[in-house]
């Protein structure tokens, strides 16, 4: 079994973004439940041919993170010699993507790997699919261990948690008053990253921290920005604004610095989006962020499903597969009763790397 060392995994994040950007895979990646091809012409195809057929359904359209998903899962897909369907279901629900389950079912694709907008809220689309023969997994956000096969987990959530809250202690400089500003409240990846935050709280080195408020922006950007000034408002004294959402802390981001604020900002955020409010002096609102590379969660996705599909794997603990040069993965325990595939460590980006990065995601 190789081990996943970062330095490699950063390589191959910036030959894949490379690779995909020389070609012209736009089709897909734009307006609400797009794909490569249309619905008949994909079936069709995949009938005639003998293909596979591999779906990938992210949370909503316009979201930059979930494009990136989805051009890193398009590019192992079609590399492999599948069919991709990509699909942005129109609003960052359960209701919109459970329509997109069902459209996928009657298609009568072989699999269908989904960053659910609600853990629970999708049991029974995604059942339908597992009885239809559908492999389903999830990446980025699960849905309940019942409704998936695998979850491919962009980073442990115990890691991002303590990674979120030691930076929360460092800008704060270990005291006063903080906030999080997250995307749904139903959205299974930040509770699980928020509840794990609060517990690391309890450990006393955290103990001056006041966590005042866990606000919601719903990852729109309007709504995150009024949520960010309405911390602002609220709580004079606040100190640093964690935002584990790339919609929510590049919205909180624009506020700050416009506003000049002395609030600092903190979370999981794309570089690209990000390089701007980046800095250590007061011109910038974020001293630094994480995150993953998103590209790299839907390569790692689509081989999770390629796996599922050919029967490497069936999505029990201890499964075992090889994600091309991505190297090898084991199938884990994860802590719901369901499993999970782990990408890797969250990774920082601070001023002395954020243009390294900024042209890559």
């Amino acid at each position: 079994m190789k081990k996943k060392v970062l330095s490699v995994l950063l390589c191959v994040a910036m030959a894949a973004t490379l690779a995909v950007g020389c070609g012209s895979k736009d089709e897909g990646t734009k307006g609400s439940g797009s794909d490569t091809k249309t619905e008949d012409t994909a079936k069709d195809d995949s009938s005639d041919s003998g293909k596979k057929t591999y779906a990938i359904v992210t949370k909503s359209a316009g979201n930059p993170y979930n494009e990136k998903e989805a051009e890193g899962f398009q590019e192992v897909i079609e590399a492999e010699g599948g069919e991709c369907i990509v699909k942005h279901p129109e609003a960052a629900t359960a209701d919109a993507q459970v329509s997109v389950i069902q459209s996928l079912i009657s298609q009568g694709v072989d699999s269908i790997c989904i960053a659910a907008n609600d853990e629970n809220a999708l049991q029974a689309a995604l059942e339908e699919a597992m009885d239809a023969g559908i492999k389903v997994s999830c990446l980025d956000s699960k849905a309940n261990a019942d409704s998936r096969q695998t979850f491919v987990n962009q980073a442990g959530t115990t890691e991002i948690g303590q990674a979120l809250m030691d930076a929360i202690l460092d800008i704060t400089g270990g005291e006063g008053q903080w906030a999080i500003l997250s995307a749904t409240s139903q959205a299974t990846n930040q509770n699980a990253w928020i509840d794990a935050m609060k517990e690391i709280m309890k450990e006393d080195k955290y103990s001056k921290l006041e966590l005042v408020e866990v606000a919601y922006g719903d990852d729109e950007p309007q709504k995150s920005t009024d949520q960010t000034q309405a911390l602002l408002s609220k709580y004079p004294d606040l100190k640093v604004i964690c935002a584990p959402t790339t919609v929510g802390i590049n919205a909180a981001a624009k506020v700050l610095q416009d506003e000049k604020s002395s609030v600092k900002l903190t979370g999981l955020g794309l570089p690209s989006e990000m390089a701007e409010y980046i800095g250590d002096d007061d011109a910038h609102s974020c001293p630094y962020m994480y995150l993953w590379n998103p590209i790299d969660v839907g390569r790692l996705g689509a081989y999770t499903s390629i796996a599922l599909v050919d029967g490497t794997i069936t999505g029990a603990a201890g499964d075992e597969f090889t994600a091309g040069d991505m190297g090898d993965y084991t199938v884990v325990e994860a802590s719901d009763g369901g499993t999970e595939v782990i990408l890797g460590a969250p990774f920082k980006f601070d001023p002395s790397n954020i243009d390294e990065w900024k042209d890559v995601y």
